[in-house]
């Protein structure tokens, strides 16, 4: 068996190009996605190896079809799916337009659910071989415990981790784990927004996130991880 491959959606910035560094560090055939031509291509410069940069439009099937399909004819084969891209934009319900909410279903939920349906065959093949493929859902903290005022992210996100668990139970024999991340706030270009809230210092850092797909990578085949929450210190404590 030659080197295992990864596709790292959301790749370009922020968590996915943690991830997508690490991947590329472990020696995969890396592959990632950004919205932005000029960002995939500042991203490939940082990455070491030989990798692969597609850029494309998430919210459009056929975008995505063609995405895999291109990893496909040059990696020739995929052992890890990292669905990482995502966005969330905070209004309060009584002022929700459907263009905000359509854009955030469509890329926190959408994507990865067609993602998923047409890597299947190269993950199920991988599977197959050696009993480790694997599909990481970067979700979120507000898929379990649900903001104001960013209502329709966390209901996706929410909507994200019931996916990935029923994933988990269809493809029960295939050799394909699926687990579900959800982290805290995270320092991004993402949540610059919460800045004022929570001191950068005192978020999460993407590469907590490529920490915890080492992991799954480093587990048994035995070993099924549905979710993994990533919270905050501060997250923990009750106010008094």
């Amino acid at each position: 068996m030659g080197a295992r491959a990864a596709l790292v959606l959301g790749g370009s910035g922020g968590i996915g190009f943690a991830v997508a560094a690490m991947l590329a560090e472990e020696g995969y055939d890396l592959t990632i996605q950004g919205r932005r031509p000029e960002k995939v291509d500042a991203a490939l410069e940082r990455l070491p190896g030989d990798p692969l940069g597609l850029p494309a439009d998430l919210s459009d099937e056929g975008s995505i079809v063609e995405l895999v399909a291109a990893h496909g004819r040059s990696r020739g084969r995929l052992d890890v799916l990292v669905n990482s891209a995502g966005l969330g934009i905070g209004q309060p319900i009584e002022e929700l337009t459907a263009k905000a909410v359509d854009l955030q279903l469509n890329i926190n939920l959408r994507a990865a659910v067609l993602a998923t349906r047409e890597c299947l065959p190269m993950l199920k093949a991988a599977g197959a071989e050696h009993r480790k493929a694997l599909i990481a859902h970067v979700s979120s903290w507000a898929g379990r415990f649900p903001p104001a005022w960013l209502s329709v992210y966390g209901a996706g996100k929410a909507a994200l981790n019931g996916f990935a668990a029923s994933s988990q139970r269809e493809l029960a024999g295939t050799g394909i784990q699926v687990t579900a991340l959800c982290p805290a706030t995270v320092e991004t270009e993402m949540t610059a927004y919460a800045q004022g809230e929570i001191p950068p210092e005192e978020m999460l850092r993407p590469e907590d996130l490529a920490e915890a797909v080492r992991f799954l990578l480093r587990t048994s085949p035995n070993c099924v991880v549905p979710e993994l929450l990533l919270g905050r210190l501060g997250d923990l404590i009750e106010p008094a």
